[in-house]
């Protein structure tokens, strides 16, 4: 047997997109190439049950083009169930483009992908992730109306980030307040692990309460302006997850919740930004649960973005986005009883009340 027949035979057997368990029934996955601008993007479409699939494209260098593949089922999935807990009218979609945004991106790349988005004809609607800004999102509006997150200067809600951290700051007060019986983060040790747009906003946000913020990221130069802006404490440790904290807030790239990580985390709550912070939804939920650390789940904690770009499809202001992020307070206490009462992880108890909103919905289409 060849090696060429034998690697297309591991490829078979991997079942590569409809046999990943990140598929989970998506309605469409669009992949996107062009030789010209070198775009190579997937765009993720989970579920349109409640309305067309709205979610941000990310820019990243992945390793592979699986690992491109696995992160937009993922991004896209998870996109589904924010919108549904959240009770906006949307689906659930993600895009991803394959390269490194600092030296490969180009105005032509976006137009390019832009001009992918308008032939889904509003399916998806796009908007600003890692790897883009609300420029990016500027230039794909030169081509299609599918895309939200542009600046106000053109009529959008501008860059999401804040209005995401503003949200993951409710969520962590709400852990608090069933951790502790009370919301006051003041003299909590709270580790911040990513310090992008949302997490440089949610170090604001903490030192405003007085909290003990330690921050980590990858960029050096990230971390030093940072913490000279907010006092944060730069972490130079070797392992994050073995420190002694009451909160960790990872707000980087997802599974920080990992096998290598769970039994080791000295955290009571854990409550950030990423999404899919959990790299096995199930068992390290349960594992989670079974130490007693609370767990707010991502997709409901970090919604202020969508709630932000909902906006400018919506028509509501800046007060109305702001009194729907705030309930990710009451909706957070609400599913961490849930939970508690129930004996499920508080993942399973976000999960249920999301997907009941998206079967409810789906029975009426069909009556």
């Amino acid at each position: 047997m060849s090696q060429e027949h034998t690697t297309l035979e591991k490829i078979i057997n991997q079942d590569p997109v409809f046999g990943q368990l990140s598929f989970d029934d998506h309605e469409q996955v669009v992949f996107c190439n062009d030789k010209e601008t070198g775009l190579k993007a997937i765009i993720g479409i989970h579920n349109t049950v409640l309305g067309p699939a709205l979610g941000g494209t990310r820019m990243w260098n992945y390793d592979n083009e699986w690992a491109a593949l696995n992160d937009a089922l993922r991004l896209s999935r998870g996109m589904t169930y924010k919108s549904a807990i959240t009770g906006l009218n949307l689906g659930g979609g993600k895009a991803v483009i394959i390269g490194d945004a600092k030296t490969q991106k180009t105005p032509e790349m976006m137009r390019k992908f832009g001009e992918f988005v308008h032939s889904l004809s509003g399916k998806y609607i796009t908007a600003e992730d890692v790897g883009m800004a609300t420029e990016d999102m500027d230039t794909v509006r030169e081509v299609t109306p599918y895309v939200t997150g542009i600046s106000q200067e053109k009529g959008g809600a501008g860059n999401p980030s804040p209005i995401t951290a503003y949200g993951v700051f409710m969520g962590m007060k709400a852990a608090a307040q069933f951790k502790y019986g009370n919301d006051v983060l003041e003299d909590r040790v709270v580790f911040v692990e990513g310090i992008g747009n949302v997490g440089e906003t949610l170090v604001e946000y903490l030192t405003q309460e007085g909290a003990q913020v330690h921050i980590a990221d990858i960029n050096q130069q990230r971390l030093e302006e940072v913490s000279s802006k907010y006092g944060a404490i730069i972490y130079k440790g070797a392992d994050l997850h073995a420190e002694k904290m009451d909160i960790y807030a990872p707000c980087a790239l997802g599974a920080t919740i990992n096998d290598n990580t769970i039994q080791k985390l000295q955290a009571s709550i854990v409550a950030g930004a990423a999404n899919n912070q959990l790299a096995d939804e199930h068992k390290h939920g349960m594992l989670l649960q079974q130490r007693g650390i609370v767990y707010a789940p991502d997709f409901l904690i970090n919604a202020g973005g969508i709630i932000n770009v909902y906006a400018e499809l919506e028509g509501y202001d800046r007060s109305e986005i702001m009194r729907k992020t705030e309930n990710i307070y009451t909706t957070t206490i609400e599913i961490l009883n849930k939970a508690q009462e129930s004996g499920v992880t508080t993942h399973v108890a976000a999960f249920e009340i999301a997907q009941a909103r998206i079967d409810a919905r789906r029975r009426e289409q069909q009556a």
